[in-house]
């Protein structure tokens, strides 16, 4: 769809797609409406087939797959040993393949491969042969008789948990996200349908202000190095706590049950009426003279960093950022551009800055603490 009149290209992690067709606002709006469908081509596919796929995947997975029925969609991680995500996937089955949809295929296909072993299974990355269409759609299906992904977000599926602060509405609840697998060999033909259907084309620009403003995590954006699941809230999707062993498991367990991640998402409302997005990387800082500031300047109190950012067509300059977990929630604050501006901003925390989920088991009685030591009595 970069071809298609108008296209301006997206750089950064959407480099090889749109970034807009040249009314911003007007694609921001249909996307919101409901009438829009973008290019999500750049988006690696990577298959499993084999009469294990399922059971092996189960078993390598942070969500539970062992039971998807044919055209049923679920959203999982590869995480580390230390529970840091590695890798995430929309996944879905057909009956006889298991389809993931990511955007680290190379890595994914390597770490698959290399946990074969002598299980029935054949790992393949497809993404030469088969694109992506996101839509906002409201209807059965995009196009008849394609495989699609529907995005849970941000419900809590089965096994999952929030991490949202008590008395919070998400402003995600009316998200509408579904991906679409189409046949590159057939994506020309399908574009120029839909548009004869009336749906509008639309960049990442719009997507994006979309995502953010529905706090929703993106893989290339939000993770780094030691990212875990709790400080993106994304158990409510991705994680299911109940599943059984697979890797990072022990570390799941234990920052949702006595734990607490060490950062945490927030979504920020950036001053200024700035006709682009804010420039990245980006730092956040706690603003001089507040608590928690220090007096000699905003730089000895970096408290985290932007994510993204974008121009939402309602709410202006928005963004997420990863804030250490114990920033005040009322802190006034300061994004520092990657061109050295100073911008005031203001948060809504996502992540409960008290670092609990919404079902957090309650902590053990004397009794059983004393138990849990090897005392009888439970007194140490």
């Amino acid at each position: 769809m970069i071809s298609l009149p108008g296209a301006v290209p997206a750089t950064g992690p959407d480099d090889g797609v749109a970034w807009h067709y040249g009314e911003t606002f007007h694609e921001s709006r249909a996307l919101a409406e409901g009438e829009a469908f973008f290019d999500l081509s750049h988006l690696g596919v990577v298959t499993v087939s084999g009469p294990d796929r399922l059971s092996w995947l189960h078993s390598l997975l942070s969500q539970d797959v062992a039971g998807l029925r044919p055209g049923e969609g679920a959203e999982a991680m590869v995480l580390g040993p230390k529970g840091r995500i590695e890798h995430v996937a929309a996944v879905v089955d057909d009956g006889e393949t298991t389809w993931l949809i990511t955007e680290t295929p190379d890595g994914l296909v390597t770490h698959l491969e290399g946990m074969r072993f002598m299980l029935r299974v054949e790992v393949e990355d497809v993404t030469a042969a088969w694109a992506i269409l996101g839509d906002s759609v409201a209807s059965d299906s995009l196009v008849d008789g394609r495989l699609t992904w529907v995005d849970p977000w941000p419900g809590v599926t089965p096994g999952g948990t929030s991490y949202l602060q008590p008395g919070t509405d998400h402003p995600g609840e009316g998200w509408r996200r579904r991906l679409t697998l189409i046949p590159h060999d057939e994506f020309d033909p399908t574009v120029a349908s839909l548009m004869g259907d009336g749906l509008r084309p639309v960049g990442t620009w719009a997507t994006e202000a979309s995502r953010v403003a529905a706090w929703r995590p993106r893989a290339l954006t939000e993770v780094d190095a030691v990212a875990l699941p709790h400080e993106l809230d994304w158990l409510r999707t991705a994680v299911h706590l109940h599943k059984g062993c697979f890797r990072g498991q022990e570390t799941v367990a234990k920052v949702h049950n006595v734990g607490r991640p060490p950062r945490r998402l927030a979504f920020l409302h950036l001053d200024g009426s700035g006709q682009v997005p804010l420039a990245l990387p980006a730092s956040v800082v706690v603003a001089d003279g507040a608590p928690g500031a220090d007096a000699a300047g905003l730089d000895a109190a970096i408290i985290g960093r932007v994510t993204s950012a974008a121009l939402h067509h309602e709410d202006g300059p928005i963004a997420l950022a990863l804030l250490k977990r114990g920033t005040d929630p009322l802190a006034p604050l300061v994004v520092i551009g990657s061109d050295g501006e100073a911008i005031a901003a203001s948060q809504s925390p996502i992540v409960n800055p008290a670092g609990v989920s919404r079902d957090r088991p309650p902590p053990p009685g004397p009794t059983a603490r004393g138990l849990l030591k090897g005392h009888r009595d439970g007194v140490g």
